[in-house]
């Protein structure tokens, strides 16, 4: 399926619902927790999953959602995760990525590291303008998700990972401090190729982006999935 036939299957608002909740959990979901959270019967939610993924834009795959096994623990469920394959569109056509690639390995080989993370930096602090640093992880949030990062808070009560210590470069957090983590990262593709160059972009582009003496501060922690930077709140300002 060519990409615009897969993103014109979000046209329709129901289906588009679902993807979104689908994409924002970042694990199996069930038909039934799609349908209620899109408030939908299970029925209708089930036709536009699997037309999701027809178009390539989800996965399903199937398990038991009772967590038991063996006799009496019912069939398998069908369950949907975002898909990992990138789509886009451009009229014309537009071929930026190769464009990235090729900057990326010259970069690379002349070791243009330091001067690309002061570029990047800049670039973060043009993109914030005149506004204050970030004034914490809400903040941070709402930022992130404007640049499509897709942010969630990891380790404070009431969400995933809550009271498990948080292990990064630096060494381990108090237990139950939270985190920013990023489900997606927007140079995903470049980053494959040449990660330790373009996810040290990444992290001099967020550190401009949020600031450096505020309440937050950006560092790299990798984790398969997601995006290679973490933010968290700044060590300055924990009294």
């Amino acid at each position: 399926m060519k990409d615009i036939d897969a993103i014109a299957a979000l046209q329709d608002p129901v289906r588009r619902r679902l993807y979104e909740y689908v994409a924002a959990q970042g694990r199996e979901v069930g038909r039934n927790e799609a349908a209620e959270a899109a408030g939908v019967a299970r029925t209708l939610a089930a036709h536009h999953l699997d037309r999701l993924t027809e178009a390539g834009l989800l996965e399903s795959g199937s398990r038991r959602l009772t967590g038991r096994s063996g006799p009496g623990a019912g069939r398998p469920a069908k369950v949907y995760t975002r898909a990992r394959a990138e789509r886009t569109v451009s009229l014309p056509a537009r071929d930026y990525r190769t464009a990235a690639e090729l900057l990326a390995e010259a970069a690379e080989e002349a070791g243009l590291d330091a001067g690309l993370c002061a570029a990047a930096r800049r670039r973060g602090e043009a993109l914030r303008g005149s506004g204050e640093p970030c004034g914490g992880l809400e903040d941070a949030m709402r930022t992130l998700a404007a640049r499509g990062y897709e942010p969630h808070l990891e380790g404070a009560e009431g969400t995933a990972g809550a009271g498990e210590p948080v292990v990064g470069a630096e060494g381990t957090a108090a237990v139950g401090e939270p985190v920013v983590r990023m489900r997606n990262c927007p140079f995903h593709a470049v980053a494959e190729r040449f990660p330790p160059l373009v996810c040290g972009m990444n992290l001099a582009l967020l550190e401009g982006l949020l600031g450096t003496d505020g309440a937050v501060r950006a560092r790299m922690d990798a984790r398969p999935g997601e995006c290679c930077v973490v933010v968290e709140t700044s060590k300055n300002n924990i009294h």
